[in-house]
């Protein structure tokens, strides 16, 4: 078995820094001795998401442009939020009823995970609500224009399979949503 070991920071600063995208230039050395001056880190806010059933057994999925691929893609309720400020579970609450009109009671966390471990800082904090309700209108920012869909739970994977929902943390939440959907006593799905 191999010792793996951690990398040292030599240096670190910011080389741009603003509310929108914060990316933090590294000088490590490598536990071989190399000294690397450029490894660069966006430092990202956490994600909360949200895998949401309604009574009809229909998951809540929105769909939206997303910029940086260029694409109108389908997901599951997510947003950015600060740990500082405020819990994955209150984040999480908060954008599915903003983002869709709907809420629920409780939420029980799937997992947390890291969302591109190479080069991001930022976790996604996974969360499943079962019997969600809409309660009202969605509250979107100038830069969103989102759809509600509702997918019936018995055809989520194809959409998956047929490359329909192709989002790494919305595919992951899928799985273990359905798992544990599973896991509670509803069979059928």
């Amino acid at each position: 078995m191999q010792n793996i070991q951690k990398w040292k920071i030599l240096r670190s600063h910011f080389v741009l820094d603003n509310q929108w995208c914060r990316v933090r230039q590294d000088r490590i050395e490598l536990p071989n001795g190399e000294a690397i001056d450029d490894f660069f880190i966006n430092v990202r806010p956490d994600i909360a998401l949200v895998f949401a059933v309604t009574k009809n057994r229909e998951i809540v999925f929105v769909r939206q442009y997303r910029h940086g691929v260029g694409e109108i893609l389908l997901e599951l309720p997510a947003g950015a939020f600060d740990p500082e400020i405020e819990n994955a579970e209150s984040a999480a609450m908060r954008e599915m009823r903003e983002e869709t009109g709907y809420v629920c009671q409780k939420l029980i966390k799937l997992a947390t995970l890291h969302d591109n471990p190479v080069k991001d800082t930022n976790k996604i904090h996974l969360f499943f609500a079962q019997d969600v309700e809409k309660s009202g209108e969605q509250i979107l920012d100038a830069t969103e224009e989102i759809e509600v869909l509702l997918v019936p739970v018995a055809e989520v994977t194809n959409k998956i399979l047929t490359g329909e929902i192709c989002v790494s943390g919305t595919v992951a939440a899928v799985f273990l949503g359905l798992n544990f959907f599973k896991n509670i006593g509803v069979s059928n799905l």
